[in-house]
């Protein structure tokens, strides 16, 4: 019990990551994945890979304007899910849309952007997500968060990706890639000092700065 009180937003994280998972698989057994279940699981693994991305990186600047220590905990776990979902996206992609054959892979990733955004934007969070264990953090030093950089690169490749797809409507891609801006905007060293000197001057609520 002490430990559930603890560690109630890790716990709910990682439920709440797993949670789409969960809910494919029961669609899909169910057989409620649409006249084109591929495409569903595609877009559906997608879309959850890119909202945990850029809510790992929310984390940094919610802790930078608020105080909130235990939600900058939440970073990784989050950074790691949405690799996740990457991977059964890339899967998915390959496996069940193309059946593994890598010859008619490779004729149309040579013709089609999207396809380049997202391989690139997948081999970009690949280090990311391998060097993400406390040894790499270690071993890497200031490398490390050099390194992790690359998550910024490929949340804007991902957007990208989700925006070729995407032939009408175009305002779900476009509020991602608004997201992505704002939390690089919030990143800027000038930008940080402003919302640091906010953070003093207003109170927020701290109900989240001790727990984790």
């Amino acid at each position: 019990m002490g430990r559930l009180k603890t560690h109630w937003l890790q716990i709910l994280t990682h439920i709440v990551s797993l949670l789409p998972l969960a809910i494919l698989i029961w669609d899909f057994r169910q057989d409620r994945l649409t006249a084109n279940p591929i495409q569903e699981i595609t877009l559906r693994t997608g879309s959850y890979s890119l909202i945990l991305l850029l809510l790992s990186l929310a984390c940094t600047p919610l802790n930078t304007m608020f105080g909130l220590k235990s939600v900058s905990r939440l970073r990784r776990p989050l950074g790691l899910y949405g690799f996740m979902y990457a991977c059964l996206h890339t899967l998915n992609f390959i496996g069940l849309d193309y059946g593994f054959n890598l010859n008619l892979l490779r004729e149309d990733v040579f013709g089609k952007a999207y396809i380049w955004a997202g391989v690139i934007a997948w081999l970009a969070l690949l280090p990311v997500a391998i060097t993400s264990t406390r040894g790499w953090i270690k071993r890497l030093g200031r490398n490390w968060e050099r390194l992790h950089w690359l998550v910024y690169p490929a949340a804007l490749l991902s957007v990208f990706h989700f925006l070729l797809l995407v032939k009408a409507d175009r305002r779900e891609p476009l509020l991602y890639a608004a997201a992505v801006g704002l939390l690089l905007l919030l990143r800027l060293p000038g930008v940080r000092r402003v919302v640091n000197k906010l953070r003093d001057r207003l109170k927020f609520p701290t109900f989240l700065a001790h727990s984790g």
